[in-house]
């Protein structure tokens, strides 16, 4: 996916009776034991605990892969934005789902004449079925074929599918030349291919969107497909960021489903992710029912992805959803504070379970479990009764926390119709959002929303998301809902009854606006074993690019002696590397010898690493030619090549050498053949 015009919404959403509920004139007290939230009123609108860009521009998460036990998340970044449109692949990483350490640039864009890196999907090759190597990352992604200058401006050249490759388990692709395995053929959309193992046939299957469709392709080699299939809607705007599944049901039974990104406006559903149960045969997919279901019902939970849970891979799986919408995707607060745009909804949890729905099963969500492990404080406030009138504010206020509760009515026979709890409210009351239920009347529903606060929504139309509630026993409406209440700096989700049913919007709140008000309409209302829980700030430094080599000359402060005296980087297309160029010590032969220099630099990032080819001549045995970590001038770390072209991965942990100034030194001494070495992307990450 690319950036794109914004479209018209064709009706307005409705506002909940909550806005015209009596507000409360006194303001909140603080909690015995301080706020709830550190720095209620810092003037920054980075997410608490949620993942964010680190800089500049972010929009649709791509499929994450387990790599040696670890989470590799990939995911569109421009660091042009707002002069210039086009994404490069940026690579986060983390083993809870909770904590994301940035990795820096995995796939530059302009790397090849196809020039923008827009969304597809990687798979572990564990069988090497590419011919790149057994457990090699394999990227299949939507680029631009050939696009002339002025399309490169406007992300208007046609749209096609090209094999990418790493060797590093994702921290660095090389493109597989310039041509298309899978040429467009005059489509004007043809994007966002999701690439799944077909393990029943030993082939791969693809989805490719194409406007009003799912395209389904197979492949023996990730290089050759054939299309087989495709799955037509033309009733839900632009398909986008297909998604293809199996899952088993809390009744043991198998299905598969069908996800995408979708636009249903036009039916009065959300723009989120559609899905649907069904069957698939390996080349065709047959859903359960026509209509889909939703699995977000807010305004911002776009470009989702899925991905199996390793230790359970058919009974659940993950997902993660880009916090934003193409109705008004600049429209933050973030960029003008922190020089960012772009921020992830938390991690689910994912199940499928019998359900009401026509299909028979949907899927349920809840916030990632791992999530309980960053607590830092749990205020339980018990029961709390609230009678019709004023909101009734609370003790604890905070900018970022999780709430848990459920509400009822407080007897069987009280005229109860729509309770909630209003958060990020301001000082006098005048300013808040609202997350509820309405339990009366015929269509109950539950609602999150943010008209009565900071919003980004300029046409004033996506104000309040409803969902229908679940109905009671004998199809009576329900007497209670329980609810567990997402608020960081930017964001408020709404976990509906266990997740049948999930709200996601971006809320931009004043940051002195931290309390929280119970209300109730109609009758009184009982919020039920109410929870607030508060997060540690789960943010890591990005990752800090010390070399790549990219330049006409060394980076800045880098300095060379010997022979080496006036390297430069060499355009090189040798495997393993990033980029266009390398440092490479053979300077014109194997007789040149000499030592590179980095600047001294701090050890402020836990690894160190970069890539390394060329001679196998350690340190200690000369002559050697190694690359070294300096401290005062003596070498703490080493390594050196395996005596070929290939660019392999050099990790070293630095954990012990923390807050040291040091230099990364290439030395070469050796003449002989493989008398050089050749170095790329430097990295510190954590």
């Amino acid at each position: 996916m690319t950036y794109r015009t914004t479209p018209r919404l064709l009706a307005p959403v409705l506002l909940a009776a909550t806005l015209v509920v009596p507000l409360a004139a006194a303001p909140p007290t603080a909690s015995a034991d301080g706020t709830l939230s550190s720095a209620l009123t810092a003037e920054t609108y980075r997410p608490v605990y949620h993942h964010s860009v680190p800089d500049h521009w972010k929009n649709d998460p791509q499929r994450p892969i387990w790599v040696d036990g670890e989470l590799r998340y990939h995911y569109l970044y421009n660091p042009d934005y707002d002069e210039k449109v086009g994404t490069s692949w940026r690579l986060t990483t983390s083993t809870d789902g909770v904590v994301f350490r940035d990795q820096g640039v995995a796939a530059p864009k302009g790397t090849n004449a196809n020039y923008d890196l827009w969304s597809g999907s990687t798979v572990v090759d564990h069988e090497n079925t590419a011919g790149f190597g057994a457990g090699a990352v394999i990227m299949l992604v939507t680029q631009m074929d050939h696009p002339t200058p002025e399309e490169i401006v406007d992300a208007s050249g046609p749209q096609a599918q090209f094999l990418w490759y790493s060797t590093d388990g994702g921290r660095t692709f090389r493109p597989d030349g310039d041509q298309p395995v899978m040429a467009n053929e005059g489509r004007e959309h043809f994007r966002d291919p999701k690439v799944v193992w077909d393990d029943e046939r030993g082939r791969w299957v693809a989805l490719v969107a194409e406007a009003d469709r799912v395209s389904f392709w197979t492949s023996p080699d990730l290089k050759d497909w054939d299309r087989v299939s495709e799955y037509v809607r033309d009733d839900l705007g632009m398909i986008e960021c297909p998604d293809l599944f199996p899952v088993r049901a809390d009744d043991g039974s198998l299905h598969w489903v069908l996800g995408i990104s979708a636009n249903g406006y036009l039916t009065g559903d959300p723009a989120t992710y559609a899905y649907w149960t069904g069957d698939f045969d390996g080349e065709t997919f047959t859903p359960d029912v026509h209509d889909p279901q939703w699995l977000d019902h807010g305004f911002d939970w776009y470009g989702a992805v899925t991905w199996e849970d390793p230790d359970a891979p058919l009974d659940r799986r993950y997902a993660i959803g880009w916090m934003n919408s193409w109705a008004y995707p600049y429209t933050t607060r973030t960029w003008e504070t922190d020089g960012f745009n772009g921020t992830d909804s938390i991690v689910r949890e994912l199940r499928l379970a019998a359900s009401g729905d026509p299909s028979g099963f949907s899927l349920v969500s809840r916030p990632v479990s791992a999530l309980d492990d960053h607590a830092t404080s749990t205020a339980m406030v018990g029961d709390v009764v609230v009678a019709p009138g004023d909101p009734v504010a609370l003790d604890q206020e905070g900018v970022a926390y999780r709430i848990e509760t459920t509400v009822a009515r407080a007897d069987a026979a009280n005229l109860l119709s729509n309770a909630g709890l209003q958060v990020r409210r301001s000082a006098d009351g005048t300013r808040h959002a609202d997350v509820g239920t309405v339990l009366a009347g015929d269509a109950p529903y539950s609602y999150l929303n943010r008209g009565g606060t900071g919003h980004p929504d300029g046409s004033g139309e996506k104000l309040e998301s409803r969902a229908a509630l679940a109905a009671g026993p004998g199809g009576a409406t329900p007497d209670e809902v329980r609810l567990t209440v997402l608020v960081d700096r930017t964001t408020v989700e709404v976990f509906v009854d266990d997740g049948r049913v999930v709200h996601s919007s971006q809320v931009f709140a004043e940051p002195e606006d931290v309390g929280i008000a119970l209300y109730a309409v109609g009758g009184e209302a009982v919020f039920r074993d109410l929870t607030i829980t508060t997060f540690a700030d789960v943010n890591q430094p990005p990752a800090r690019l010390l070399a790549d080599f990219e330049g006409d000359a060394l980076p800045a402060g880098w300095s060379a002696t010997g022979g080496l005296a006036h390297l430069a980087p060499v355009v090189s297309d040798a495997p393993g590397q990033a980029g266009h160029r390398v440092l490479d010590t053979f300077a014109g032969s194997d007789a040149a010898t000499g030592v590179v220099t980095s600047a001294p630099f701090v050890v402020d990032r836990r690894w160190l690493r970069f890539r390394v080819a060329g001679g196998d001549h350690p340190l200690g045995v000369e002559p050697a030619t190694s690359v070294n970590l300096l401290l005062d001038g003596q070498p703490v770390r080493t390594a050196t090549g395996t005596g070929d072209g290939v660019l392999r991965l050099v990790e070293w942990d630095l954990a012990d050498l923390a807050g040291e100034t040091v230099e990364l030194q290439v030395l070469d001494d050796a003449t002989g053949d493989w008398g050089h070495l050749m170095v790329d992307h430097v990295t510190l990450s954590d």
